[in-house]
């Protein structure tokens, strides 16, 4: 499909932010062996378009670039940067719609969801264009007579961000704002299933005033694009979100060069419902952390556990409130669109079978769509043992396992029984029970009585094999920043 003609289909009014070269130096370039890569619509298996396939020596040139860039960006004046990335915050938001379809198209996820995780992103953009003026030098009491003592904060240099599909702007605008504030330049490598909304934030960039060199923007095959990036001495942070595996791959990879590693990984997020709580209201709740993205979501809730005096009502509660969910396109903004490939069906698949082979009810749910091979319903196990496989691997996709619990000890020390510790979520009107579950939990963030709990002004990680460092927040800028200590005698 021409790019026309998939800007037509998205609807998009702005046809030139659908963009198929890579953007590097300021400018739109093609591979240098001409090879491409197709991107798929998920809802229907149409291929949307195709981007270049970048080389590794291509990608090495972005990082040439980026290197270049780096001592001009970095001695820019703080409220000269903010100005831009303030800029690109107005674009993001004057072409909220533009983006919000290209991105259902090639990532599938509800219409209302893509507004949503448009105005997200952009809220890292506007977050970090003010924290950009903020990162001052700090004075020290001096422990030695007649000297000064000082620590700066300064841009480690070049920074590489490697990017999911299932949050393909938000996820790319939460580390590349941070890093252009700090002052590091970068080089980003999108998810190869939806290259277009990272290009589009490009193109925006540009629009922005983005010096050439300063962001670009590389497309292709992962181990292709990426794996020179972790060689590259003059590379000297890597941020990623993806899979676990994955992430140990890349930190194996990047210790040569020793760079400054941020990895927001897998999840496995437990919600806890006990007996004093509003039960309506953690219904509700757990529906949003189960089923927002159809499921695709690392902060997504992976293990209910519900008290056994309210086990019966919650789970007849919430299977009602699962088989009232549409599914559909995620143009016509369902309640649940298509998974992103066939792997991600064939695992629900996979974890249904397993839970039931040993033991648990099937309460709805269960099988494929009738909309098509990318399609799963929204599906509902009750009394899951622990020996199932999908209360220990991350199932990403909407399958919800719930299964009851008798004590706060035990419900504790089964929420914690994990390689993950990214969010955990818990309901109670026990004051006393939350600060013993907030203290005793092993997750980077706990959300009570609620399910939001992300945005630009929090640090966003987990703990375990859910990652190391933080995404978001002062914290966000300070990751992609080293300090460097001053002592000076004017004698």
């Amino acid at each position: 499909m021409s790019l026309t003609a998939l800007s037509a289909r998205a609807e998009i009014n702005d046809k030139s932010l659908v963009r198929s070269f890579s953007y590097i130096n300021g400018k739109w370039c093609a591979s240098s062996n001409g090879e491409v890569v197709a991107v798929h619509d998920p809802a229907t298996g149409d291929v949307i378009g195709d981007v270049t396939a970048m080389t590794a020596e291509d990608s090495s040139a972005a990082v040439d670039a980026a290197h270049a860039a780096f001592a001009s960006w970095a001695l820019m004046l703080p409220q000269d940067r903010c100005a831009i990335l303030r800029r690109w915050f107005e674009l993001m938001i004057e072409h909220k719609e533009d983006l919000a379809r290209l991105m259902v198209l090639e990532q599938g996820k509800p219409l209302s969801e893509a507004r949503g995780e448009i105005d997200y992103g952009a809220a890292f953009l506007e977050f970090y264009a003010e924290e950009s003026k903020r990162p001052n030098i700090e004075g020290v009491t001096s422990h030695l007579p007649d000297a000064e003592v000082e620590l700066w904060r300064e841009p480690v240099g070049v920074a590489a961000l490697i990017t999911p599909w299932n949050f393909p702007s938000a996820m790319l605008t939460r580390k590349a704002a941070a890093a252009l504030a700090a002052g590091c330049t970068v080089v980003a490598h999108p998810s190869g299933e939806t290259p277009f909304s990272a290009l589009a934030l490009a193109e925006l960039a540009e629009r922005a005033g983005i010096p050439k060199g300063v962001f670009n923007v590389v497309t292709g095959k992962a181990p292709v694009v990426v794996e020179p990036w972790t060689r590259d001495a003059r590379v000297r942070a890597l941020s990623f979100t993806g899979s676990t595996e994955v992430g140990k791959l890349l930190y194996r990879q990047s210790a040569e060069t020793v760079k400054r590693l941020v990895m927001e990984l897998g999840g496995h997020a437990p919600v806890i419902v006990f007996k004093n709580c509003d039960l309506d209201r953690a219904v509700a709740e757990t529906m949003k952390a189960k089923f927002a993205t159809s499921g695709q979501d690392c902060l997504g809730a992976n293990r209910i556990f519900v008290e056994r005096d309210i086990y019966d009502e919650f789970c007849t509660r919430f299977v009602t409130a699962t088989q009232a969910l549409t599914v559909g396109k995620g143009i016509d903004d369902p309640d649940i669109g298509p998974l992103m490939n066939e792997k991600a069906v064939q695992k629900q698949e996979q974890h249904v079978a397993d839970a039931l082979e040993k033991g648990a009810t099937l309460a709805c749910g269960g099988n494929r769509h009738p909309l098509g091979p990318l399609f799963y319903e929204p599906t509902v196990l009750t009394d899951v043992p622990a020996d199932a496989a999908i209360l220990h691997e991350e199932t990403f996709g909407p399958v919800a396992p719930i299964t009851p619990f008798d004590t706060e000890d035990e419900v504790i020390q089964r929420a914690n029984d994990s390689e993950y510790g990214l969010v955990a979520y818990v309901h109670s009107h026990d004051p006393r029970r939350i600060y013993r579950l907030s203290r005793a939990l092993q997750f980077g963030m706990v959300a009570v009585n609620r399910t939001k709990v992300t945005g630009a002004p929090i640090p966003f990680g987990g703990t375990k094999q859910s990652g190391m460092g933080r995404e978001g927040a002062r914290l966000g800028m300070e990751e992609f920043t080293e300090i460097k200590y001053v002592c000076r005698d004017w004698a």
